[in-house]
């Protein structure tokens, strides 16, 4: 790396911007685990029956279906703080009103307001969340873009571990969850400090006119494109053998006879950490690689990654060596596996960040983020009848080999020597007018 690359390294990597990144991505994944598993594990303790618990699960699909009201949140700019900052704060004000008034009802007497109260949660974290991608996309420059996402992320996992960790630690004290649910409440000030303090993002592109032209445009736009279809084949394809592997992690570690607590200790503990180091390693390595480049190099080692977890099968349970080895083995197999799904994580999510027309960032942006879960669910229902019939092996070569459609595209749509410049949406606008092109 040459001088100027790494001075270029270092003042993305400590510039204040990315401290915006890390408030926002707290702000971002706090509400969405308080429906998630904050609600389970409060009706687990007022007794709530297995079947309805499950019900529940129901209540985050607004952050699925996302991409239908995002076109509003382009069109129509706020009174106060502009386009992106004034959706941002009504979200956060409303959070924190939801969230409060979630843990008043008693879910042996209220379960259908409390129905009603969480989906209104997700709504304003999916709402919230709308305007924070689209503001992370116009605010920050392409060469930030990487690493400000591996922040992001980082700091989205964050914002999970606050929520459950206070909600589980206070619940153990026998503080009540009436009051827990206002304390959680109170944490989304620190995301409403941060949009009073930045910036509104500047976007040269006009805005869409009329409501219909922000549904519409943003899909003929992306499809008028040389290469969309690609393009998208790609978002849908990159992570799906990660995804795949992922499905059948804790049955597969299980039942190499390791135990439940070493699962704990090895992925949740080991394995989190070397991701949340990936997202931040390939995030500062995309500022002196490229995107194109770490596209390459991150899926490459996602597919290496999953085929070493059949190596716990191919070394000899009944030996000397399993016995000895066999817990650095698992940490030395996750460890890099977690590594290099966070650095695939980065590049991918800010690949698809630069996809987005800043005119259209918010519908764009929620509709790829929405249909980038969808291969990995679908492929991840038959994972089972997959290691049931090649053996975990054999399971774990498929998925790597399902990454190769994916990998096999950057030939098309990000080829090695491609420039961030060369991908970004609005570059290659800037350039066509600048080149009179069309």
């Amino acid at each position: 790396m040459t001088k100027n690359g790494i001075v270029q390294t270092i003042k993305v990597v400590f510039s204040w911007r990315m401290l915006v990144m890390f408030a926002f991505g707290i702000a971002s994944g706090f509400p969405f685990y308080i429906v998630k598993d904050v609600l389970k594990a409060w009706m687990t303790d007022a007794n709530i029956d297995l079947a309805t618990i499950g019900l529940f699960s129901a209540v985050t699909m607004p952050y699925t279906l996302k991409f239908i009201w995002s076109p509003v949140m382009d069109r129509f700019v706020p009174p106060f703080l502009g386009r992106r900052r004034g959706w941002i704060l009504m979200a956060q004000v409303a959070l924190i009103g939801a969230i409060a008034l979630l843990g008043q009802f008693d879910p042996n007497h209220a379960l259908q307001w409390i129905a009603v109260v969480a989906l209104c949660v997700s709504f304003f974290g999916a709402s919230q969340d709308i305007a924070l991608d689209a503001f992370r996309r116009e605010y920050l420059s392409t060469e930030e873009l990487g690493f400000g996402t591996g922040v992001w992320m980082n700091a989205w996992r964050l914002g999970m571990y606050v929520s459950v960790g206070v909600s589980f630690l206070a619940a153990d004290a026998d503080v009540a969850w009436s009051t827990i649910h206002v304390l959680l409440s109170l944490m989304m000030i620190g995301g409403i400090v941060t949009v009073l303090l930045v910036p509104e993002p500047r976007v040269d592109a006009p805005y869409p006119k009329t409501l219909q032209e922000s549904v519409v445009e943003p899909f003929l736009e992306f499809f008028k494109r040389r290469g969309a279809l690609l393009i998208l084949l790609f978002i849908l394809l990159y992570k799906i053998g990660d995804n795949m592997a992922g499905a059948l992690n804790i049955p597969f570690i299980l039942t190499q006879g390791f135990t439940k607590t070493e699962y704990f200790v090895i992925v949740k503990g080991i394995g989190m950490l070397c991701l949340f180091g990936g997202v931040l390693v390939g995030g500062a390595a995309m500022v002196r690689l490229g995107i194109a480049r770490s596209l390459w190099i991150f899926g490459v080692l996602q597919g290496v990654s999953t085929v070493f977890f059949a190596t716990l099968v191919w070394v000899g349970h009944d030996t000397a060596f399993w016995e000895s080895y066999r817990h650095l083995l698992l940490m030395a197999i996750v460890g890099f596996e977690f590594l290099a799904t966070g650095m695939g994580q980065a590049a991918y999510a800010t690949y698809m960040a630069i996809q987005t027309n800043k005119r259209f960032t918010a519908t764009q942006y929620a509709l790829l983020t929405s249909l980038m879960a969808v291969p990995g669910t679908v492929a991840a229902s038959v994972t089972g009848f997959m290691a049931e019939g090649l053996g975990w092996s054999g399971f774990y070569i498929a998925c790597a080999l399902a990454a190769l459609p994916g990998m096999l595209l950057l030939f098309t749509i990000a080829p090695w020597g491609m420039s961030n410049d060369e991908l970004d949406v609005a570059s290659k606008e800037r350039m066509i007018k600048e080149t009179g092109e069309g």
